[in-house]
This record gives structure tokens, C-alpha cells and sequence, in this order.
């Protein structure tokens, strides 16, 4: 989940129909902590509620609290703490009703009329209105906004006039979106958009209050005070960077009565055994633990492995690197990578060795099945092979007239990135030789930055499905995408795509699907990415703990029907 401008097919089949993940042998799995959120409420009944916050590690710190500028996992799931959509995720990962407490869709699937609740209001007191919505989602196409995300309006969401208007061609007042009255909103779709539903507990769709937003001026977002909740609790303490920030219960949140929590008590913490240590201690409440320390306490009832959907992966900078521009440097580099000795030697956390460009068990096709089931469909081009990396190799010196070559690698300033660098410097300087591979650490927030402009040779770095559909991730590979961190570009492929959202692939999706087979293959034909894993998180949650929802896609944790106890 971040800033790709992505393309999605107008309509798309079971493009909700999440597969369980399956992360570990050990612990509980995703499906067990989705039904014990169902049992939260009994628990909670038989004992009492503790009067204290629930106490939550984040590996990296929160980017940004505007939910049209956030781009990044951890800041979609506090703005998901304090803020409520039209629609919210059910413990399975579907979409249920929050602000809007109905709908109608249109015969032809291009009309969607939302009531608002009467009791939804902001924490300021004033009501939640249609407008709120209409405000928000002309700010995220407004191009004087800048959204990351507004292709989720566009591309994915396939409202009348966003394309227009963020790309200039329109005002901001033409978007296909209407406050009929106070508490009615009224969306006009292109096309069928058979998944909408589901965009409506996205972040980018949550609602802004008007007013209060422009009295905040440039400081929106930025502390308790220019913050406005209508969700489960309210900001109580926070600035940007923050390593420590809290959330009280939200008393007059319209289903203040399913909460149960006093709050949330966040701390930034990216070294995972000082995490374990303070969890230990009862500091924390629920961890991440990754490498030495899932060794020791794999085998704690309180250890728990769920798939996060994060693909990780290795992006060469085709452009700006002519050595990364040879097409065998890069396929050199890709067989050369173990990425079963990573998954278990060094994170140990029920992450999975990943071989396509499309991680599996998130996207569920026409037929019922995994896009990405085989993950030996491209051994042919991705594989742990030295013999093959050598050979490659030796073609790419023949073709640059050089036998050594070193590359930077930017790596996130957090624990397990720079445990997974170090091993892929490693392997490839122990395979390679003549090949060096520095680590450049940075903050997450200036890696991605760097990445974007160009400033890199290599980039390790990570994409989370933001809806259940391939395209979530091939879309960042067309010309000129603000996530293709490699600055590839290939006509065949951008047709594909093309074909797949505007052409007549978009009704059909047994085609559909088997056009972005094609894309994928292209993909990893030249070896645009590295593939390496596809991440689960193993936590350790309180024993006294019970109802946290985990989801592979969009929002990765939910604490709304979450119970602590004494």
C-alpha cells in the first residue's frame, strides 16, 4: 500500500474473495483470530475490562494522519482507528456498514445512493454529512492535493470524472459525486464497478469536515487538536514522528457500546528484540517478532502467525544504472537470491519464499482459484539457481566489458529489512564474484522518496495489496507508474493493462484474467523485480487479549471489537 497509480478492470470477478494465508504451522492462525473476535464479547462479560489502553507496537512511524495523503499501512490503520467510512471491514474481511447505514445500487450498477446515519457525528459535535464525503473525495482528485492515491477514484474506483479532474481537464465540482441532502450521498460510476463497495472502507474514501479542515490551514492532521474523529476513538496525543502517540475510546461514536477498549497506547519500537523484551515486561501488550526471537517463543499459546499480504522484493534501477539496464546483470541477480534461507533462517516468522511478481493467496479468480497458486510458473526466469546466476553473469560481463561492479541498496531503517539486506548483500557478493553490495539505511519515508526520484541502484522495499486483485500490483509496472521504482517500460505490456481496464477484457473475466497471466510473465521475463517473500507477521498477543482483526488486504489490523482484561 502506497502511491502506485494503479489501473483496475472495470469489473472483476470474486474480487473480494479473500484466501486465508497460510503463515506458519505455529501459533494461532488468521482464520482462529477472526473467530475469536466473535468471542470477544463473551470473554469480556465472564471477566472484567480492563480500564487500561491496549498497548500496540509499530515497527515504523506513522507518515501522515490525512487520509488522502497517507500512503502507507501503518498510517491507514490509526486513521482506520479514529475514522469510519461509508463501510467498514467485518471480522472476514468484507464489507459491512458504518457511516452509511444503507444503500441502493442502480439497475445498471452505476448509480450508488448512500443514507448516512443520524448519529454518526464528529467528535467536535457536528454531524456527519454527505458533504463531509464530497469534500474529501474532490480534495483526493484535486491535482492541487496531490493525492498519492487518487487513482482509487479513478483507475479503481471508475467515479465519473476523476480521471478528468486529476489530470487537469475538469473542475473539482464535476466529480461524479452529490450530496443530495445532508445525510444522502449519490456516486456515478462509468462502468459497473463490482467491487466499490469494498473501496468504501479504504482510507482515501474516508470523510473530511469542511470546515474544520480549512480552520486547521496547513496544520491539518497533525495533532489531537487538528484532528476530528468519527470512529471508535479519538487522538488524544501525537506529532509527526512520533514514537509514542495515544487514543481514547470514543464515547460519542455511534457504536460507542461495541467498544470496549479504553484505548490505544502505540509505541514505535523497529528493534525487535527490545520489542519482545517490553512485551515481556507487559509494556506491550502485542508485538512483532521476527528472526531469533520467533525461535523463542514459537512455542507460547500467545504466538501468532497471519499473512500481512506484503510483497518484498528487489527493485533495479533500469534508468538511472546502465550495468542494472542489462537484462542478464538482473536475471544474474535474481537466481542468485535464496529466498528460502531468508523465509527461514533469517525472519522465521511464517513469511513464504515468493517467485512471481504477484504474491499468492490474496486474489481469487474467476474460477475460484489463486492467481498465484504455482509458484513455479517462471522457474524458467526466477529460482534459486548459482549455476544459472553464473552463467548469466558471465554473459552480462561479456556484454559490459567489466568483471566487477558495486551497487547501493537502500533498506528501511527497521529491523527485519536490514536483517533480510544483509543476507541478500551475502548471497550475492558469495555467488557473484567481484560483486559488491553496500547498504544505504533509511528512514522508510526518505527510502521511498529516494526510490521515486531515481536517487538509487538498487531498492529493497515492499507493496500491499490495497483491494483483492492482481492488479494491485501489476499496475505498478506501466510507463511511467510512480511506483515503478525501475523506470521500465514495455508497449506490449502498458497494451495489456490497457486492454484489461478499457478494453473489452474488462467484461470478461475469465480473459481478463488470462491477459494479466501475460502481463506477469513479462514481467518477470526481464526481471524488472527481484520477487523474495511474501510477508506474514508473527505477534505475540496478551493472553488477555482477544478480538483484534488481522486482514491481508487494505486495513492489516482492526481494534474496534477488540477486549482487554484484567
Amino acid at each position: 500500500m502506497k502511491n502506485v497509480k494503479s489501473v483496475l478492470a472495470f469489473a472483476m470477478a470474486a474480487a473480494m474473495a479473500l484466501a486465508a494465508t497460510g503463515c506458519g504451522s505455529t501459533g494461532t492462525s488468521e482464520s482462529e483470530s477472526s473467530a475469536a473476535t466473535n468471542e470477544a464479547a463473551s470473554t469480556a462479560s465472564a471477566t472484567e475490562v480492563s480500564s487500561s489502553p491496549l498497548n500496540v507496537m509499530l515497527e515504523t512511524p506513522v507518515q501522515s494522519l490525512d487520509p488522502q495523503i497517507a500512503t502507507d499501512g501503518t498510517s491507514f490503520e490509526v486513521i482506520a482507528d479514529f475514522t469510519d467510512g461509508l463501510m467498514q471491514m467485518d471480522a472476514d474481511g468484507a464489507a459491512v456498514p458504518a457511516c452509511a447505514e444503507s444503500y441502493e445500487v442502480s439497475e445498471d450498477g452505476k448509480t450508488y445512493t448512500f443514507h448516512i446515519r443520524e448519529d454518526a457525528n464528529w467528535s467536535n459535535g457536528d454531524p456527519v454529512t454527505a458533504s463531509d464525503f464530497v469534500f474529501a473525495w474532490q480534495r483526493a482528485v484535486d491535482p492541487a492535493t496531490a493525492s498519492e492515491y487518487s487513482y482509487m477514484l479513478s483507475d479503481i474506483g471508475q467515479i465519473v470524472n476523476a480521471a478528468e479532474i486529476i489530470a487537469g481537464e475538469k473542475d473539482v465540482s464535476e466529480l461524479g459525486v452529490t450530496a443530495v441532502d445532508d445525510k444522502t450521498l449519490q456516486v456515478q460510476l462509468n462502468v459497473p464497478v463490482s467491487y466499490f463497495l469494498s473501496l468504501m472502507y479504504f482510507p482515501t474514501y474516508y470523510p473530511v469536515n469542511q470546515a474544520f479542515y480549512e480552520s486547521c490551514g496547513d496544520t491539518f492532521a497533525t495533532s489531537p487538536e487538528t484532528t476530528l474523529s468519527n470512529g471508535a476513538f479519538v487522538l488524544t496525543s501525537y506529532e509527526p514522528a512520533a514514537t509514542a502517540f495515544e487514543l481514547v475510546k470514543n464515547d460519542s461514536y455511534y457504536d460507542a457500546d461495541k467498544v470496549q477498549l479504553a484505548g490505544l497506547n502505540y509505541q514505535v519500537i523497529q528493534d525487535s528484540q527490545q520489542a519482545l523484551m517490553s512485551y515481556q515486561t507487559g509494556a506491550l501488550d502485542t508485538t512483532l517478532v521476527n528472526g531469533e526471537q520467533v525461535d523463542q517463543v514459537k512455542d507460547d499459546p500467545a504466538f501468532m502467525s497471519m499473512g500481512a499480504g506484503y510483497l518484498w522484493y528487489i527493485s533495479p534501477n533500469m534508468k538511472g544504472v546502465p550495468e542494472l539496464a542489462n537484462v542478464n546483470m538482473r536475471l544474474a541477480m535474481t537466481f542468485a537470491l535464496d529466498r528460502d534461507a531468508i523465509c527461514t533462517d533469517v525472519l522465521k516468522d511464517g513469511s513464504t519464499p515468493t517467485y512471481t511478481a504477484v504474491p499468492p493467496q490474496f486474489a481469487t479468480g474467476p474460477d475460484g482459484s489463486d492467481f498465484s497458486a504455482d509458484q513455479t510458473k517462471f522457474s524458467d526466469v526466477c529460482a534459486y539457481d548459482p549455476d544459472k546466476a553464473l552463467s548469466y553473469y558471465e554473459a552480462a560481463k561479456q556484454e559490459l566489458g567489466a568483471d566487477t561492479f558495486t551497487f547501493d541498496m537502500v533498506v528501511d531503517a527497521d529491523d527485519a529489512p536490514q536483517k533480510v539486506a544483509q543476507v541478500v548483500k551475502e548471497q550475492l557478493e558469495t555467488t557473484l564474484p567481484g560483486m559488491t553490495i553496500n547498504l544505504v539505511i533509511e528512514p522508510k519515508k526518505q527510502r521511498v522518496e529516494d526510490m521515486q526520484n531515481g536517487n538509487f541502484e538498487l531498492g529493497l522495499t515492499r507493496w500491499g495489496p490495497d483491494y483483492a486483485d492482481p492488479m494491485t500490483y501489476l499496475g505498478m509496472w506501466v510507463t511511467d507508474n510512480s511506483n515503478n521504482y525501475g523506470f521500465w517500460s514495455n508497449a506490449d505490456y502498458d497494451a495489456i493493462i490497457a486492454e484489461c481496464s478499457t478494453g473489452d477484457l474488462c467484461t470478461d473475466p475469465e480473459g481478463r484474467w488470462s491477459a494479466l497471466y501475460d502481463a506477469e510473465q513479462l514481467v518477470m521475463n526481464e526481471a524488472v523485480i527481484y520477487p523474495l517473500y511474501t510477508q506474514c507477521n508473527a505477534e505475540m498477543v496478551s493472553p488477555n487479549v482477544t478480538g483484534i482483526e488481522f486482514h491481508p488486504v487494505a486495513l492489516n489490523r482492526v481494534y474496534k471489537n477488540a477486549v482487554k482484561v484484567d
